[in-house]
């Protein structure tokens, strides 16, 4: 009995070690998207007021793990049943990402700022407009999420049904808790310089590091939107390389992470044009 015992922890000894190691192995193939993923979240988690920020980024966190709920079984049913229809997932997804990306490009260089009644008027619809930015970080999040779970699983195709499941969940948690977790510590800045400021009398090296917290939040919220933009191209353009031979060979010369982000911008263009239009006739059909 004893035996029996000690073999299965054996078992799930060398199961563990397996795991860890096919999880180091796909989280460091995971790092790039990662890093896409922590700027144009944290972008998407800030701008509201104090009060909200972690309700909010709450919110886009539970959003998270459902996605990758949701994502992992189907990825994992879709390597076993139908392995092909991932690739038309992966340049459906890029495609969306490009769109999201020249559509913030736009509205940066085109938004008429808002005064008067038109601030009123957003005040009164903060609630709204607080949801409808949570509903698009999910959204962003289910498809960067889609292709962190595909990289992962990619990194274990040869291993057991288990250990890849295992892998792949691993990745995910990490995913969901590292990117979220800093993202937090990103938007609380000016919150723990204030305290560092009244708990030092504002005087001392601890009032200096409050005040630099203070004045670098804002900074760091305009850079993360800037990387984030850049960071929905180069992965929605990543995605079309390698998942579209024309793609992959065009232009060989060029560097591949500007052959990507010009790529993302180009079918980001056509996609925001494309909605544009299909908008414009739905409107005129139904006048």
């Amino acid at each position: 009995m004893a035996s029996g015992i000690i073999a299965v922890l054996d078992d799930i000894a060398a199961l563990m070690d397996d795991v860890a190691l096919a999880s180091k192995v796909a989280t460091r193939k995971t790092a790039g998207i990662l890093g896409d993923d922590l700027a144009v979240n944290a972008e998407k988690a800030t701008g509201f007021l104090a009060s909200r920020e972690i309700p909010v980024l709450w919110a886009i966190t539970k959003g998270s793990f459902l996605n990758k709920l949701i994502i992992i079984p189907v990825a994992l049913a879709l390597n076993i049943f139908l392995p092909s229809l991932i690739k038309f997932i992966l340049i459906g997804g890029g495609i969306y990402l490009a769109y999201e990306g020249v559509e913030k490009i736009i509205e940066s260089l085109f938004h008429r700022p808002k005064t008067g009644i038109d601030v009123i008027e957003q005040q009164e619809d903060d609630t709204q407009a607080e949801k409808l930015k949570i509903r698009s970080a999910i959204t962003t999040d289910f498809i960067l999420s889609i292709e962190i779970v595909i990289i992962a699983l990619g990194t274990v195709l040869t291993q057991t049904l288990l250990i890849q499941v295992l892998t792949v969940s691993v990745v995910a948690i990490f995913a969901t808790i590292g990117v979220y977790g800093i993202v937090a510590l990103i938007v609380r800045m000016d919150d723990v310089g204030y305290r560092l400021i009244t708990k030092s009398n504002d005087t001392g090296i601890r009032a200096r590091l409050g005040h630099f917290l203070v004045g670098a939040l804002p900074i760091v919220i305009n850079l993360l939107g800037i990387i984030g933009t850049i960071a929905l191209l180069l992965v929605s353009g990543g995605i079309l390389v390698h998942n579209i031979d024309f793609f992959h060979h065009l232009f060989p010369a060029i560097p591949s992470m500007l052959k990507e982000f010009v790529l993302g911008f180009v079918v980001g263009l056509v996609a925001v044009g494309l909605t544009i239009l299909i908008k414009k006739m739905l409107g005129k059909s139904g006048s």
